[in-house]
Parts: C-alpha cells; structure tokens; sequence
C-alpha cells in the first residue's frame, strides 16, 4: 500500500473505512496515505487501542489483504432442480424440473393452488422435509443441513407486492451501505444507476436523498427490483405477485433476467406468464402441468404488449387529469 492514499484504497475496498469505526480511530483523510496516518496518530489515540503504531498498521494491512480475499459473489448456482413430492391429497407430484441462470418460469394457477408453498420450498431448499415433500437439488446435489442454513439468507431474494421499510435512511445511504458491503469499487456511481433503474420501473420518481420510510409501495418495490438486479448476489429471485405493486412489471422481469438470475414468478398477469419461457400450472398443492411458451403465443403476447401500453397510456391520463383516450384498432 505504499504510496497510496486512503482514497485510492476506499476505491478498490470501500469496507476498509469500517477497520477504523471498529477500532475507534478516526477516520482518516482520502488525501492521507496509511504510513502518514498511523505516524501521525495521537498518543492519546493508541493508548485507547492498546497496540503500538507499527502493530495497528500491520492489523489494517492484514484487514486490507482479508478484504481482496473475501467472496461476496455469494453460492454459485449452475442449476436449480425441483423434484416432485406430493398434492394436498397425498398424490405423488410428476415434476423433475431443471433451471439454470437467465431462466424464467411463471406459476400459475387458482389462489391456495400452492404457488406459495413452491416458492417457499425453493428458499428452504426443501429436502423432503416440507408438507409437499418436495426435494430440491443445487448443481445436481442435496444440500447438506449446514450448507442448507448458510445458504439459505444468500441463495434466494424474494420480491412480494408487500413490502415497505421501516429503516430510518435515505435511499442513498441504503444503496451505499449495501453497495460498500458488496465491495462495489465505485459506489457513488452504483448508487446513481440503481436509482436510475427504480426510477425507470416506478410510476413517480424517487431520488437518493428521499428517505425509506417515505416510499410508496410502487416506489419501494422498483428499489429493490433495482437493488437486486444490480447489486444482490442472490443467484435465485422469487417474485410473488408483482402485477398490482404500480411498476413497469415486463422491465422488472427483464431487469432481473438480464443479471443472469434464475427468476420464478406466481402471477396470474397473462403478460407476465407468457414472457417466461415456461409455465407451471398449479392444482391440488401440486404442478399439475409444465407448458413450453410456443411461438403462438409469444404472438399473442405481442398483442397483450400492445393492449397493456394503451391501459398504461390510460392509467397516466388518469393520475395526471386528463381525459382518458383508449385508441381504437
């Protein structure tokens, strides 16, 4: 690190500014280079530590190095698979269903049809030990009970039409604690991006310095569609029912498919489902069926595309006072 300011270093390891937090040293200076630093630091200062200056500037080297070392990638998915378990009424479940990065699958199927519980055995990384004995594989394998508990905050972001903060933040400093955690080496500008992606999925715009609590319910679902696309290391998104959540719900998807995730969507959206390249029709707590996307339908869902810009068009005529125009064909 010889040579190097402090602001070169929180370039490359913006977490390295918490070595001194945890120590209760000042924060030093971006202009400061560590040899000044701790050549400079107050007698005062290292009794309160307890180490001599050459000791604290080895334990921040030490810190630094750990840091280039550190994986905050998060677990690697090549595939996911499902293997079927049983319905509601103990009937054996025909799915062996394999999912690898940048596939979309929709669930569908009447509410209390076991949407719900398929994505919840997802997170858990079920191992038939759920009511629908459900197993799930990761890269063709079992987890094992310990991988299965550490993996299971990592492995999976959710995304609900329910979701509000209750953090006493700005969205700026939201996005830059987690931007730094994921050692982003340009946070400011990870921060400006993911603000501008929220701000092109919500329906009135939001900026870093509104606070969390403020957020509408539209507004705080396109953050964290933006959040995760961009900055979550989550290689599995599930999403439960974002139709209603007041979004562009078609760049969601694609915001969050572009990342390379595995994306699994319970709607009941016709637009939504037919954007994915499969479906899983629901029944009984069971997949009663899984439907290939055929080119029939991805024409259908150009016509869908079209009829949902004209209700779009309406619903801004609506919240802006105007008369409402729905073109005829």
């Amino acid at each position: 690190m010889s040579g190097r300011t402090f602001g070169d270093i929180w370039r490359e390891m913006p977490a390295g500014r918490d070595f001194f937090g945890l120590q209760g040293l000042p924060a030093p200076a971006d202009a400061v280079t560590p040899e000044a630093y701790f050549a400079d630091l107050a007698e005062t200062a290292l009794a309160e530590v307890g180490l001599s200056r050459e000791e604290l500037a080895e334990r921040f080297a030490r810190f630094a190095e750990a840091l280039t070392r550190l994986d905050v990638s998060g677990p690697r998915v090549a595939s996911l698979t499902i293997r079927g378990g049983t319905d509601k009424r103990g009937r054996p479940e025909a799915l062996d269903l394999t999912l690898t990065p940048g596939d979309v699958v929709a669930l569908v199927g009447p509410t209390g049809s076991g949407k719900s519980r398929f994505l919840a055995d997802v997170e858990w990384l079920a191992d038939a030990d759920t009511p629908t004995r459900r197993r799930v594989l990761l890269n063709g394998a079992v987890a094992d009970a310990t991988a299965r508990l550490s993996f299971s905050g990592r492995l999976v972001a959710q995304l609900s039409q329910n979701m509000h903060f209750v953090m006493d933040l700005a969205v700026g400093e939201f996005l830059t604690a987690h931007a730094e955690s994921r050692l982003a080496a340009d946070v400011p500008s990870v921060v400006t991006e993911v603000v501008a992606l929220a701000n092109d999925l919500a329906g009135e715009p939001l900026c870093a310095e509104t606070p969390l609590t403020a957020l509408s319910g539209g507004q705080s679902r396109a953050l964290m569609i933006a959040d995760v696309a961009r900055l979550c290391a989550s290689p599995i998104v599930l999403v439960d029912e974002i139709e209603n959540a007041g979004i562009d719900r078609c760049k969601a998807i694609s915001l969050l498919t572009g990342s390379g995730k595995i994306v699994l969507v319970a709607t009941h959206d016709p637009l939504l489902a037919l954007l994915a390249t499969r479906r899983l029709v629901f029944a009984v707590g069971a997949v009663a069926a899984v439907i290939e996307t055929s080119p029939a339908e991805r024409e259908t869902l150009a016509a869908l595309t079209a009829m949902d810009e004209k209700l779009t068009a309406a619903r801004e005529d609506l919240r802006r006072g105007r008369p409402v125009h729905f073109p005829k064909e």
